[in-house]
């Protein structure tokens, strides 16, 4: 499976472009099958570069790449695999919700 589509690539904003709104769009979400790790992607630079909240140990904003999460294998030869239910939500929403 893909992680991001085209159209989900077209969607995201480019990189710096939400650092100001206190409650940015998380567009996606790929999370690990294996364990707690889940990344909320809200930015992307068109390339290889994410950036979004990530929830794993901690929870905390930051950057990440599109090919280390592609090449990522835990037990068996999973991979990381895109929430295909997911719907584009600002954080707060997903906050009262009880995601995060």
């Amino acid at each position: 499976m893909k992680l991001l589509t085209d159209d989900i690539r077209r969607r995201l904003p480019p990189l710096y472009s939400t650092e100001q709104d206190p409650d940015p769009v998380v567009q996606v979400k790929l999370f690990s099958p294996w364990s707690q790790w889940t990344w909320w992607v809200t930015e992307f630079d068109g390339e290889n570069l994410l950036f979004g909240l990530v929830t794993g140990f901690e929870r905390e904003w930051g950057y990440f790449t599109l090919s280390e999460l592609e090449h990522a294998r835990g037990p068996r030869g999973f991979h990381i695999e895109r929430d295909l239910c997911f719907t584009p939500r600002r954080v707060s929403e997903l906050k009262s919700l009880g995601v995060l």
